[in-house]
């Protein structure tokens, strides 16, 4: 359980829980674009990334799209499925290909609904993540294309290892919900400034702190509730 790259709501559950659990905890790979849970739909599976990301999209009906969320190793995707409402609005798609565990969602149901830790487990994280959502809204209104893409690029870091990324301007644009050309603006001056580095696709931050410096302070808001209410990471093996 406590294995590289493990999920941190898997390595947090208690040993009963996750010997429950394990039986029925199979490994995925989560390839770029799939669609793990889409609008209006039942969910009857839910993923917890280890290696790969995935956002939350709202589609509107002309097609347009922007992401409300990011998921990856610090959380779990689907949480309609134990908080009553087994479907929803919003679009599940990875976004950085990679690995994750899949559990039916009357598991994590029948887990919730026992109650005690797990129960507390996933609602402490269905608040951080509520709160990341919330920001992610404000940021779209309030602050600039700049400061979203520092925000955006912070998020996706602290969902995986290393410090390179993997995303087209495309792909940014889609998430934000603007135009390309403003990407490729915004990726420009954070590279000119000596933040990042970026070619075909492949983002590498150069200077974290100086992101964090030049972002506004809603990823700094969402850090902080995301270390407030959820378990430290497992420390990687050696």
């Amino acid at each position: 359980m406590m294995a590289l790259k493990v999920n941190q709501l898997i390595a947090a559950l208690p040993e009963d829980a996750y010997r429950q659990w394990a039986v029925q905890l199979h490994a995925v790979e989560m390839r770029l674009g799939d669609v793990l849970h889409d609008s209006g739909c039942a969910i009857g599976h839910v993923y917890f990334p280890t290696t790969s990301t995935v956002s939350l999209l709202h589609i509107l009906e002309n097609g347009a799209s922007a992401e409300i969320a990011v998921v990856g190793n610090e959380g779990v995707v689907g949480i309609s499925a134990f908080m009553g409402g087994n479907s929803t609005p919003n679009r599940s798609v990875v976004r950085t290909a990679g690995r994750g565990f899949r559990l039916p969602a009357s598991a994590v149901l029948q887990a919730f609904e026992r109650g005690g830790t797990v129960a507390q487990l996933l609602l402490r994280y269905t608040q951080a993540l509520m709160t990341q959502i919330s920001l992610t809204v404000a940021c779209y209104r309030h602050h600039s294309l700049s400061q979203q893409l520092c925000r955006l690029l912070l998020l996706s870091l602290d969902r995986q290892q290393g410090l390179d990324l993997w995303m087209t301007q495309e792909l940014i644009a889609n998430m934000l919900g603007v135009r390309r050309e403003g990407v490729t603006a915004a990726a420009l001056a954070l590279q000119k400034a000596g933040l990042i580095r970026y070619t075909r696709g492949h983002i590498t931050v150069v200077d974290r702190h100086a992101l964090e410096r030049r972002c506004c302070e809603c990823y700094a808001v969402v850090k902080a509730e995301y270390d407030r209410l959820l378990p430290a990471a497992p420390a990687l093996a050696s």
